[in-house]
């Protein structure tokens, strides 16, 4: 077994309590105002923007460092076409009998529904997969660790990149999302995690009336 190689921590700004009180309830501030959009603008989003959140989210911690996430960006508007047309196949089958009563009852508040026009607004879609498996140059399998929860992370680290960059997005989840490796040509060793819509939002863009659970009812300090 080899031995780590070790480098030193890169230095980190030593911050006054009352500055890190600060940050924290700025960032607080910031993020309380991400909402999750379904009417979009087709402005394109300037260059560079994508490649710097992809970067972002890059850098999320991994089971063994292995980083098991790939994104596939999305402009191609005949391929944003087909990807519409094979989601809303799956949510017609969803709304139409597939869901159990208690999941469309959850669901009624947002408003949604198996009509996803989102899916070619939107400037840019972003298919996140997770390997479920590595290939090394001899064709061997290597082993992914904690994948889902290493994509999760990823995906979560993104989606505030794109927000602090000004972007809105839509997390899409049609199940089962198969047809997304099919229609991108993603290897056998990579599971759809789900579909990241991104884009500036319409000018009459609206979300649902709804509120986050207080910090009592979702955190406990022993």
């Amino acid at each position: 077994m080899s031995e780590p190689r070790l480098v030193p921590l890169p230095k980190q700004p030593e911050r006054s309590p009352e500055e890190m009180l600060q940050r924290a309830e700025a960032f607080l501030e910031e993020v309380q105002r991400r909402r999750t959009v379904r009417d979009y603008s087709d402005r394109p989003i300037p260059a560079g923007v994508l490649e710097a959140c992809l970067r972002a989210a890059g850098s999320a911690p991994s089971g063994a460092n292995l980083q098991p996430w790939q994104f596939v960006v999305v402009r191609d508007p005949e391929v944003k076409t087909r990807i519409r047309a094979a989601a809303e196949e799956e949510e017609r089958a969803f709304y139409s009998g597939r869901a159990p009563d208690a999941w469309l009852e959850a669901l009624a508040p947002l408003g949604t529904n198996e009509h996803k026009p989102f899916l070619e607004t939107a400037p840019a879609l972003i298919a996140i997969f997770g390997e479920r498996y590595g290939v090394g140059p001899d064709g061997v399998r290597q082993k992914r660790y904690y994948v889902d929860e290493s994509v999760g992370l990823a995906t979560g680290l993104l989606i505030t990149a794109l927000h602090q960059a000004g972007l809105a997005t839509l997390t899409h989840t049609p199940s089962p999302m198969g047809f997304l490796r099919k229609i991108l040509g993603r290897p056998e060793n990579e599971r759809p995690f789900l579909l990241l819509v991104c884009g500036y939002p319409a000018e009459d863009a609206c979300v649902p009336d709804i509120g986050r659970k207080p910090l009592e009812q979702i955190a406990t300090f022993l």
